[in-house]
């Protein structure tokens, strides 16, 4: 995938989205970029997620394992959506394993880039934390009417 083509893709993404192509020229220039063969393990539940991963091309299975030990498909997310979106801005934890459903192709977003991002854009910093804090706030609106639902 070209550079533009990278920008145009990561300009699509909701976290991004609206923000200025010499922002995104800076994370789609400085992210690494990996094939990945159709079941091959992007990564797996519960390991430390240190970056974000952009699915460019193909698709993955996301799976978590219940607890009888086995394990259960619960979305195949496509090209164009992001994974482990928080993990660009503070360690957490991976909620699912990621496995090629084919072949694909990922753009791997480190912390530290992320973090680069927002130091040389201040402005995309704040679209950025505008977006995150607009994400909480919908978890938790979410998760209240889960609540009110089971008292």
């Amino acid at each position: 995938m070209a550079l533009n083509d990278d920008i145009r893709l990561l300009s699509q993404l909701p976290l991004f989205h609206g923000m200025g192509d010499e922002p995104l020229r800076l994370i789609a220039f400085g992210a690494d970029r990996r094939h990945v063969n159709e079941g091959q393990t992007l990564f797996r539940e519960k390991s430390p997620a240190e970056c974000a991963y952009v699915i460019t091309r193909g698709s993955f299975e996301l799976s978590t394992i219940d607890a009888n030990g086995q394990t259960q498909v619960e979305a195949v997310v496509q090209a164009g959506t992001m994974l482990s979106e928080l993990a660009m801005v503070t360690l957490v934890e991976r909620k699912y394993t990621a496995v090629a459903a084919e072949e694909s192709d990922v753009i791997r977003i480190t912390r530290a880039l992320f973090h680069r991002l927002i130091e040389e854009y201040p402005d995309a910093g704040l679209l950025i934390q505008n977006r995150i804090r607009e994400n909480f706030a919908a978890l938790a609106r979410q998760a209240a009417a889960m609540l009110g639902r089971f008292s």
